[in-house]
């Protein structure tokens, strides 16, 4: 097992579930990060109703991101039919078992009590939501992410960051792009407080802001050995912990 993999722990399964009335498409990103802090979001969906033009602005970013839409009509005006179907979805997700934890997306304090239950049931529940969300919903949770931050934390990626622009010649002479703009975003997002990130959460981010990313793209089998070739640009330490070896990046200001 390879050293990008979570201490080669198992990981967390988690469903991330979105009210689509109650969040924000651009921030999609970083909410998949931000869950995948804790485990694999194996389990993806958006409620809302998908014949309405105010939905339109999801459909891009969920076909990026693997989510599935689902479609639920809103039956009288006012009403909103979306907290309903998320909740029996929920609930019919519970008592299957596939997951371990939730990830609830909505500033509404309609999910209080699914949060509530979940959490009686000994699995893992985290929200995303707005600073306006109702207390008894944050405290509901074992952990709750205000999206406010993550508008800071997206806005202080377009901006403190420098935009390398170099590239690099890959075999038979052909131009690859600097990786570093990628590097660095994903490193703001999985950076803690003591300036270090973890390469699995780091690799996790990757791949959330960009499926496609690939090592092998920049000549390197792994993300370490990638990582390890860029001395210049950023710092790499290992720590043993309970008998597994864990793998800690830096970029260097």
């Amino acid at each position: 097992m390879t050293d990008e993999q979570l201490s080669t722990l198992a990981r967390m399964k988690i469903a991330m579930l979105i009210d689509g009335d109650n969040a924000q498409p651009g921030l999609l990103s970083q909410m998949l990060v931000e869950a995948g802090r804790y485990g694999q979001v194996t389990l993806r969906r958006i409620y809302g109703d998908w014949t309405t033009s105010s939905m339109n602005s999801w459909k891009e970013t969920l076909n990026f991101h693997a989510f599935q839409p689902i479609q639920q009509f809103r039956y009288t005006v006012g009403k909103n039919a979306t907290d309903s179907a998320m909740i029996i979805d929920a609930m019919d997700i519970l008592h299957s078992g596939v997951v371990e934890g939730f990830c609830l997306v909505s500033s509404d304090s309609d999910y209080t009590r699914l949060a509530t239950r979940i959490r009686e049931k000994g699995i893992f529940v985290m929200g995303i939501g707005a600073k306006k969300t109702p207390k008894a919903f944050v405290n509901a949770c074992d952990l709750f992410v205000y999206t406010e931050n993550l508008i800071a934390e997206k806005k202080s990626l377009q901006h403190t960051r420098p935009a390398f622009t170099r590239s690099r010649k890959g075999e038979g002479g052909k131009e690859e792009p600097d990786p570093m703009p990628l590097l660095s975003q994903a490193f703001e997002m999985a950076v803690q407080q003591d300036g270090w990130a973890r390469l699995d959460v780091m690799g996790n981010a990757l791949y959330q802001l960009d499926p496609g990313f690939d090592p092998r793209t920049y000549g390197h089998k792994q993300l370490s050995r990638m990582l390890s070739k860029l001395k210049d640009r950023i710092d790499m330490r290992s720590q043993e912990n309970a008998g597994f070896t864990m793998f800690y990046v830096k970029i260097k200001e």
